[in-house]
């Protein structure tokens, strides 16, 4: 689960990249949030190719493409929280505001696409002394 942890800090690098680039972008033509929120959504199909192919090994399926979006909940909570938090609270430059806020969402993130991705992670094998008794 380590190198998948890695792995997936890779390609959120690679995808924040691509967000932040397709933000600048967009914030040409759009106010703030909107732009975060177009750059997110077009990031997050960019993430999910990304993880099936480099994080989790495996291949895409409807079932997981349409599941994926689940695992942006947090991160989308977190990050247009964030930004707004930011930019209109802190006064944050408001590009730089995504780049701090997406920060905080890794972690939650990763625990939410490696379930939806690979499923649950197996619980302990109980030691014979925590194995309940048979009778």
């Amino acid at each position: 689960m380590t190198g998948q942890f890695v792995r997936f800090g890779l390609v959120g690098v690679i995808n924040t990249g691509t967000y932040y680039l397709s933000y600048l972008i967009l914030l040409w033509w759009l106010p703030y949030l909107v732009a975060h929120i177009a750059a997110f959504a077009l990031s997050t199909i960019g993430s999910y190719f990304l993880n099936v192919y480099i994080t989790y090994r495996t291949r895409p399926a409807w079932r997981t493409f349409l599941l994926f979006p689940l695992t942006t909940v947090a991160n989308f909570t977190i990050t247009t929280g964030g930004v707004y938090v930011l930019v209109d609270l802190a006064g944050t430059n408001d590009k730089a505001a995504p780049l701090i806020a997406a920060a905080a969402a890794v972690p939650i993130t990763f625990v939410v696409s490696r379930t939806i991705m690979v499923g649950r992670t197996p619980a302990p094998t109980p030691t014979p002394d925590e194995e309940p008794a048979r009778g």
